[in-house]
């Protein structure tokens, strides 16, 4: 059975979905008893004359290798209990360190005699570091360690997920003292990645540089967010990273560089044939060249393929594209089972098979392969839609075209000369002689790529709409590059429709649904009436030119499917509130902008005034009355536009960083409604905010704080949540809960529909 192409397929498939469905579980079975499960299934699988059994043993098998590695990552994480904790740890730097700013984050490998140290990986970050560490150094450092914990809010990224499958097992930051020291500088393949950026940047500058740097050693650091924005919206994003096709670029100028030597010494023949050096010097400069660009997935695949092609030339067989496929994949699973979990994972390998099953050139000379060229383009950019869209919740329209332009550019003209550039980087002047066109190639395919951005269907959203449309509309992928004969391939089309137009569940008349985002220390709020969405506050702003408003909110307004969005209400101008609203702007720049510190901000907006009111649908929107102190001056917080949203049965009060001082000097008349109240609490749930006075005239039925985990400020503060305990009203916080949905029906009291993060939805979450 495992001899023959189809059968090999067949178990490579098998064991994808076995350690697939060992990531939708919420609870991993102990490591010792997915070891027995999985002796027992490979001697079945081994023992098993018949398919019908052999393949299930495989799937067992595969699945509890899974849970296996699984479960020790898991086993390996930092303590939730030692959160917060100083230990002193001795070890080195791996990958390439990120700067921000004064800021310096890198990965660290503790040391493994170390009987104190974490076992795996740890993220850090080291604060205004005078001299910040380089890869492959040594040190001693003194750091405080929690958890890995993220966000969790719809369409959004699973912070806590990417740990796992990076095999980091504790996130913090280095302790500033006396005691962090460099122990010694060793050499290593990331040191001299480091030490080619540097050359490049030294050669054609760093702003040309920044994605020659991609492409030769996959150092995408200089890469800024405007950069990835534009890659996504042209679909290129592949071009940037280290490709598949690159590699085997890099084996093809393995096999020249084979074939002229051979060419001037032919007598090396006589010692071992020349297809058999060919294909050993491919190997080796792929190798070379993967190492280089940090093995990332479709590295190692493009690898695998090469080194498999390989042996069975020196084995004298040959082998079919898809036996080397599934044999590359049963290879990754192997090493790493957990590498499923990575969204390039699945574009990779996905991406490859259905062009080896759906792409065949059809005629011979250059307009077959030419043919070949614009169909295997064409199937890529569809494949690979439903896909994206499901992976994460846009696509792009333009890439059929600009992979047309930019792939051969990048492919056929960028890569050799700049893998040649390398090579002779001792040499400066042969170095810029192959890098200076390189660079100006690409500066102006950059341009073009930039333009090609902004035209209509670039940015492809579409809401979240589950597994089975997702694997429908690959199915009508697969129908329409069908080979000829296949009747209707045309009708493939329509099986994309409930991917693309996903049925929306939109409230009724007079009802409404609120989303309290998980953004960490900030406070960001989603409404939703039937046919209109308001924003009020739009998370904090991070380092590095990073913010909630295009990490979490856009992605969630995407995933709900309740776009555009009508109306920005920022607060104030605290950065924790006003930080991602910027890039809310940016997505819907028609959107009407209110806030309480309109001059605060980076754009343009009207003042929110007291006593305004809209209805949208059936429900009604106003600014409810903050007075100002008779005497002294009022604080940014207590400048928080506060906002009433009610509905025919339900009442929802935004308050942002509203702080005791103003609310007891808010009317109660202003304040009561006889309709069930559910409220944001004031400042993230501070001991300076949700006085009792104000809440006897709010009589809350349900109060949300929105915090970060483990915040240094303590928030919420444990006598605010006593407070409303003791009032009766259920509190909810988001770094417990992640992103909390409300319904405010129309003929129902309003109450909590989902949280993110309870109950338990995957085994990695806390």
């Amino acid at each position: 059975m495992l001899r023959s192409p189809v059968s090999i397929v067949t178990l490579a498939v098998t064991a994808a979905i076995g350690c697939t469905a060992m990531q939708g579980l919420a609870w991993l079975p102990p490591w010792k008893l997915s070891a027995v499960m999985g002796v027992l299934a490979f001697a079945v699988a081994l023992r098993a004359g018949n398919t019908w059994i052999r393949l299930p043993a495989v799937l067992l098998m595969f699945a509890a290798w899974s849970a296996i590695h699984g479960a020790l990552a898991m086993d390996a994480r930092w303590a939730t209990a030692r959160d917060g904790e100083d230990v002193t740890v001795t070890g080195h730097v791996v990958d390439l360190p990120r700067r921000i700013g004064a800021d310096t984050s890198f990965v660290f490998v503790p040391d493994k005699d170390a009987a104190d140290a974490p076992r795996g990986r740890l993220r850090l970050t080291w604060y205004r570091a005078a001299a910040p560490p380089k890869t492959c150094e040594r040190w001693r450092l003194t750091v405080r360690l929690r958890r890995p914990r993220g966000t969790l809010n719809p369409g959004g990224g699973d912070t806590e997920r990417g740990a796992l499958q990076r095999r980091i097992v504790a996130t913090g930051y280095v302790r500033a003292g006396q005691g962090n020291t460099r122990l010694s500088s060793p050499a290593c393949i990331d040191g001299w990645r480091d030490r080619i950026g540097e050359a490049l940047d030294a050669r054609v500058g760093v702003r040309d540089a920044r994605i020659l740097k991609a492409l030769a050693i996959g150092d995408t650091r200089g890469l800024d967010a405007a950069d990835w924005d534009i890659a996504r919206a042209t679909g290129v994003s592949h071009l940037i990273a280290i490709s598949g096709f690159h590699v085997g670029v890099a084996a093809g100028g393995g096999v020249l560089l084979a074939r002229l030597l051979y060419a001037c010494l032919p007598w090396l023949a006589l010692r071992l044939p020349r297809q058999m050096a060919q294909a050993a010097a491919g190997l080796f400069v792929a190798g070379a060249y993967g190492a280089l660009a940090g093995l990332g997935l479709p590295t190692i695949r493009s690898l695998l393929m090469i080194a498999i092609v390989v042996l069975a030339g020196f084995g004298r067989r040959r082998a079919s594209g898809t036996s080397l496929l599934a044999l590359a994949l049963l290879a990754v699973l192997i090493v790493d089972p957990l590498a499923v979990l990575a969204p390039g994972f699945w574009l990779s390998f996905g991406g490859v098979g259905f062009l080896m099953l759906c792409v065949t050139p059809r005629a011979t000379g250059w307009r077959g392969w030419l043919g070949a060229l614009l169909r295997a383009q064409a199937a890529m950019s569809i494949a690979l839609l439903p896909m994206s869209l499901w992976l994460f919740g846009s696509a792009s329209l333009v890439g059929f075209v600009a992979n047309l332009i930019a792939a051969p550019l990048v492919s056929f003209i960028v890569v050799p000369l700049v893998l040649c550039g390398c090579v002779v980087l001792g040499w400066p002047t042969f170095s810029e002689f192959l890098l200076a066109p390189a660079a100006w190639v690409l500066s102006w395919q950059w341009r073009l790529l930039a333009t090609m951005a902004d035209w209509p269907g670039a940015r492809l959203n579409v809401a979240e709409s589950g597994l089975p449309p997702m694997l429908l509309a690959t199915c009508g992928a697969a129908w329409l590059f069908a080979p000829r004969g296949v009747p209707l391939r045309s009708y493939g089309a329509l099986l994309f429709l409930p991917l693309v137009l996903p049925p929306r569940d939109a409230p009724t008349h007079g009802a409404f649904r609120a989303w309290v985002l998980d953004v960490g220390q900030g406070l960001a709020v989603l409404v939703r009436t039937r046919s209109h969405t308001l924003v009020y506050d739009a998370g904090p702003a991070y380092a590095g030119g990073q913010d909630a408003g295009a990490g979490i909110v856009l992605p969630s307004v995407t995933a709900l499917g309740v776009d555009p969005v009508d109306t920005l209400v920022v607060s104030h101008g605290d950065s924790d509130h006003a930080g991602g609203a910027t890039s809310i702007v940016t997505r819907y720049p028609r959107a009407a902008r209110l806030s309480g510190e309109p001059w605060r901000l980076r754009f343009e907006a009207e003042r929110c005034v007291p006593g305004t009111t809209w209805s949208w649908d059936g429900v009604t929107f106003r600014f409810v009355d903050v007075p100002a102190p008779k005497a002294g001056k009022t604080s940014g917080n207590d400048r928080s536009c506060v906002l009433a949203v009610e509905g025919t049965s339900g009442r929802l009060l935004l308050t942002g960083d509203l702080g005791n001082k103003a609310e007891r000097l808010m009317t109660v008349a202003s304040l009561a409604s006889p309709l069930p109240t559910v409220t944001t609490i004031a400042h993230h749930g501070s001991r300076h905010s949700s006085d009792t006075v104000w809440l006897r005239a709010v009589r809350p039925k349900l109060a949300i704080a929105s915090a970060g985990w483990r915040n240094r400020f303590g928030h919420p503060h444990p006598s605010i949540v006593d407070r409303h305990a003791a009032m009766g009203i259920d509190v909810y916080v988001t770094n417990r809960s992640g992103a909390v949905r409300i319904d405010f029906p129309a003929n129902a009291p309003p109450h909590v529909e989902r949280e993110w993060r309870r109950p338990r939805r995957r085994y990695w979450h806390e």
